[in-house]
């Protein structure tokens, strides 16, 4: 299994707030509420002042059958995050990062927190609403659409759509905002990712770390409690990297978003509150860091040379 970052060796630097973008408002236009506040350098566990827990896991396995095999795979094995379980739920506001070696289970896992895969036992929670292998499409697909975003490695713009109107479609399908409301939303999502000026370009238009943008501006578009990432750096060069980080992180300090994050990048486990390492479907440990913190793209670039070198 990949060991912990050096985190002290890249040096980062502590993560900075910024105000809303109007008063009374949050960086994604809601209704503010003060920023948190971090515990102290050396305290065992990080003292940000989480929520409610927003994602409960309790026995969660997933086995799969494949063809030309009678004997099943199983992807993950008695999978907790509940209270007083060791691992403990995911909590509102919280940045979790899931990492370990390809094949150990954490797309799989998040795939279950995110009811895009239902589990073959065991149960989780999300908001309060539990999933288990008997949940009906239609109801897993509205709870998706209501209160999960998701971020991949691969974008899956809409190729034919406007930056704009991918990240309005999903307000669309949820039909709850007035066009005039839903098209003054995509306006305040593209600027706080800094695309208001490429707001109607194609995604063919756009580089990469543009069109990541687009991805996290429209995961954001129905003002989800959970936001899931799978890799959403992993087609990335190092700047683009650092900036969509930087990006997330002030989503969650600032909105309260509460994100989970599958990535094999070590270097960037120092934007999380906290760290679990998955192999063989298990849990194997998991690390707390005291202050999130970001990375000076100048230093983690010379860091990178001498690692190569």
């Amino acid at each position: 299994m990949d060991s912990p970052a050096p985190l002290q060796t890249l040096r980062p630097k502590s993560a900075q707030t910024q105000p809303g973008s109007e008063a009374g408002t949050d960086i994604l236009g809601n209704a503010s509420s003060p920023v948190y506040s971090h515990g102290q350098s050396g305290s065992t566990d990080n003292s940000k002042n989480l929520g409610e827990p927003v994602v409960v896991i309790q026995g969660l396995s997933k086995s799969y059958s494949l063809p030309g095999r009678d004997d099943k795979v199983t992807a993950l094995h008695s999978i907790d995050m509940s209270e007083g379980s060791e691992f403990g739920p995911v909590r509102r506001g919280e940045f979790i990062m899931i990492r370990g070696p390809s094949g150990g289970g954490k797309t799989t896992l998040l795939n279950l927190i995110g009811t895009i895969d239902l589990p073959t036992t065991g149960t989780v929670e999300l908001m309060g609403e539990s999933i288990t292998a008997k949940s009906p499409d239609k109801y897993l697909s509205n709870l998706r659409l209501s209160t999960i975003g998701f971020v991949f490695q691969t974008f899956n713009l809409i190729a034919t759509m406007s930056a704009f109107e991918n990240v309005e479609l999903p307000m669309t399908l949820l039909g709850k905002l007035s066009e005039k409301e839903r098209k003054s939303r995509a306006k305040t999502l593209l600027k706080l990712v800094g695309l208001r000026d490429r707001a109607n370009h194609l995604p063919s238009e756009l580089s990469g770390g543009e069109q990541q943008r687009v991805t996290i501006a429209r995961s954001l578009a129905n003002n989800p409690q959970l936001l899931l990432l799978d890799e959403p750096t992993g087609d990335l060069d190092t700047l683009n990297t650092v900036e969509i980080m930087d990006l997330l992180l002030k989503i969650n300090q600032e909105a309260k978003t509460t994100m989970v994050m599958v990535t094999h990048n070590p270097d960037i486990e120092c934007y999380a509150d906290r760290i679990l390492y998955v192999e063989d479907g298990r849990f194997q440990k998991q690390v707390y860091n005291t202050v999130q913190s970001q990375l000076y793209y100048e230093e983690y670039i010379q860091y990178l040379a001498a690692q190569a070198s």
